[in-house]
């Protein structure tokens, strides 16, 4: 047995925050870093935002489709945000993890529970928290995509989200957006070096042993 015969299987990396405390920058940062990062493309109920492509950001479907997803079980979380109906697709997860590639997606607490109780062996968990709660509200108005009663709704929720820290595996404060993709990059190297995710590493030991 050669050191190729090694196999591991893939990695869900989950990155969670309030809104506006940069998981989706640091995701975009993470697929810019790790060309064989694949994304995990959810499906919402909500409308699409400008420069948004479908497929891409999401998959923005109607009610009733969701609905028959949920009933189909063919997706892995599902959560209703401020009105809207998010949710992980099972098959595109299942398929690259059976073939030892990593994915990457962002979602909220509620998504991420869930997501470990069905597939907890495959997940690393990671709670982005924002410097201070002045530039979380900073961000938010910066991003310029919501109205002032959104974000208002979006700061009282943050007190509810950021309370959900300690159920995480690892806890970045994102001060700096490059030096917060360098500890999610260096999350991830480690735990795809994590001795239970090597298949085939106890015969490669005992083959270099002699054995």
């Amino acid at each position: 047995m050669a050191a190729g015969d090694i196999k591991r299987r893939g990695i869900l990396l989950v990155l969670s925050s309030p809104s506006g405390a940069g998981k989706s920058t640091i995701t975009r940062g993470m697929l810019e870093r790790e060309p064989a990062l694949e994304f995990s493309v959810s499906a919402t109920t909500r409308k699409a935002r400008q420069g948004e492509i479908d497929g891409r950001h999401y998959h923005f479907i109607a009610r009733d489709r969701f609905d028959a997803m949920v009933r189909g079980g063919e997706l892995l979380e599902h959560a209703e945000v401020f009105g809207n109906f998010y949710g992980t697709p099972r098959a595109p997860i299942v398929a690259a993890l059976d073939a030892g590639r990593d994915v990457i997606a962002d979602l909220d607490w509620q998504g991420t529970q869930q997501l470990k109780q069905a597939m907890r062996d495959d997940v690393v968990a990671v709670f982005i928290l924002p410097p201070s709660r002045e530039a979380l509200e900073q961000r938010l108005r910066t991003r310029a995509q919501d109205s002032d009663e959104i974000v208002r709704g979006r700061m009282a929720k943050s007190a509810d989200e950021l309370s959900h820290w300690p159920e995480y595996d690892y806890v970045v404060v994102n001060e700096n957006i490059r030096d917060s993709i360098d500890t999610v990059a260096a999350i991830l190297m480690a735990e795809r070096a994590r001795r239970e995710r090597l298949n085939g590493l106890a015969e490669f030991v005992n083959r270099l042993r002699g054995g």
